[in-house]
């Protein structure tokens, strides 16, 4: 009775595996990170000339170095030195889909760190902004922005203010322009 039940259960099920292997697949899923939030700081990419003021009358220069290739399209990899060699840095920026939002994660040779969050709609006089989180209610408020943003350059600045009500004030003021004549591919 057994071995009946059987051939007929193996039977009933012919049809359906035929079924089953005509049936349409389904579609592929799209590659990780190919949406066009991945893409909203895709201007940052490529070899960048950094200027800017130290306040004491000097005028300081860096490079930095700002690739999508180090880990796939999902990943935005900078990497900041100072011509003196007194700042030598490194950040990882990724749209979070889950939070809706990229994050950065930077460190340096002078021990700084700072994890930070935000996008296009940050500031509405920018193109992208970042807000650092702070750890602690002491903490004071840290954002950069870039504006003025062409093919070929831009102002980053690095702002600060003591209190969420105060005004946000520039704290390093950095002028790009961009080392290669050849414009990021999207």
């Amino acid at each position: 009775m057994r071995a009946l039940h059987f051939a007929l259960l193996t039977l009933a099920c012919i049809p359906c595996a035929a079924v089953a292997q005509t049936s349409p697949t389904a579609p592929p899923q799209p590659p990780p990170c190919s949406t066009d939030e991945y893409r909203q700081l895709d201007f940052w990419v490529g070899e960048w000339i950094a200027t800017w003021d130290n306040g004491n009358g000097t005028k300081g220069t860096g490079k930095n170095r700002i690739t999508r290739d180090e880990y796939g399209n999902c990943v935005i990899t900078e990497h900041f030195v100072a011509d003196d060699g007194s700042l030598k840095g490194h950040s990882i920026s990724m749209f979070f889909k889950p939070a809706g939002e990229w994050r950065q994660t930077w460190m340096d040779n002078q021990g700084g760190y700072f994890d930070l969050f935000g996008g296009p709609k940050l500031d509405p006089g920018s193109k992208f902004g970042l807000e650092t989180y702070r750890r602690s209610e002491q903490a004071p408020f840290r954002r950069m922005l870039w504006q003025d943003v062409k093919p070929d350059s831009f102002t980053w600045r690095w702002q600060g203010r003591a209190k969420a009500e105060d005004e946000w004030k520039d704290q390093w003021v950095i002028h790009y322009t961009r080392a290669k004549s050849t414009v990021a591919s999207k």
